[in-house]
């Protein structure tokens, strides 16, 4: 088991609280109460804190108070406090600490937790909290250690590379915060025991080949047997594992200039 020490990397352990509401985890339920995404239940319960992903206070300086933990994300957020008082949680990048200062502007200095419109970063900048359209909100590139690279400004679109290796045009008024997403040792967590992914609120995932033939297209068989199908299949017998599931049709394939890379594993 491995763990991240957040003592060393964190300056509270106590949310603002006019920042934060209860409520109820949906744990993969749909609104008719039946799951639709599975191995989710349980769990530590969680406060949930208001995020600012809009930005939409623009060129009001403000400095960043604390460094905090947020049990639903896996970057951590700051406290920010603006110039006229008010506070705001924001997601955090790497490298900034308590008492930075940042800024929203179209003429902001090009240093991490800094936002600017795309067409103000220069080619081979990292961002991330990237808007798809405009003023949208921050949609893109949230997780921890993630960031995308700035690689051509060009007719009104701005090229940007993602972490999935997908290039992707995106409008050059679209804005983009400076940096890459903090907690960049969270990908080298490991858990190391159930109990943990049950506190995580992570059920648990039972192999196909380990059930039934009424169960699973895996299931049956003396002993332990291979698949027993040509192509991967779905408890449900989908094909899965190679088959595209983008619609042939979609809005945004005319933005997309080169597709991810396939992974090894598949």
């Amino acid at each position: 088991m491995s763990v991240v020490n957040y003592r060393e990397l964190l300056s509270t352990d106590k949310p603002h609280k006019a920042l934060t509401v209860g409520g109820k985890r949906h744990v993969g339920r749909n609104n008719a109460g039946r799951i639709t995404v599975r191995h989710k239940g349980g769990g530590v319960k969680r406060v949930y804190r208001l995020i600012d992903f809009k930005y939409d206070k623009k060129e009001v300086s403000a400095k960043v108070e604390s460094v905090e933990y947020d049990p639903n994300r896996s970057g951590f957020i700051g406290l920010i406090c603006y110039a006229d008082g008010e506070r705001r949680y924001v997601l955090l990048p790497k490298g900034v600490k308590v008492g930075d200062k940042v800024i929203t502007s179209a003429e902001a200095e090009l240093k991490a937790g800094n936002r600017l419109p795309l067409k103000k970063i220069p080619a081979g900048t990292f961002i991330y909290n990237l808007e798809v359209k405009p003023e949208s909100g921050a949609k893109l590139v949230r997780s921890a250690g993630a960031f995308a690279e700035v690689l051509a400004n060009d007719a009104g679109y701005t090229s940007v590379k993602l972490p999935s290796t997908e290039v992707r045009k995106i409008n050059e008024k679209a804005w983009a915060s400076v940096g890459a997403v903090s907690n960049d040792e969270y990908r080298l967590m490991n858990l190391g025991k159930a109990g943990r992914s049950r506190k995580m609120g992570i059920r648990p995932t039972v192999r196909g080949s380990a059930m039934n033939p009424v169960d699973h297209p895996y299931g049956g068989g003396e002993g332990r047997q291979g698949r027993g199908t040509r192509r991967p299949k779905t408890a449900w017998g989908k094909i899965t594992g190679g088959r595209k599931t983008r619609r042939a049709k979609k809005y945004s394939n005319v933005f997309i200039v080169s597709r991810r890379k396939k992974s090894r594993k598949s």
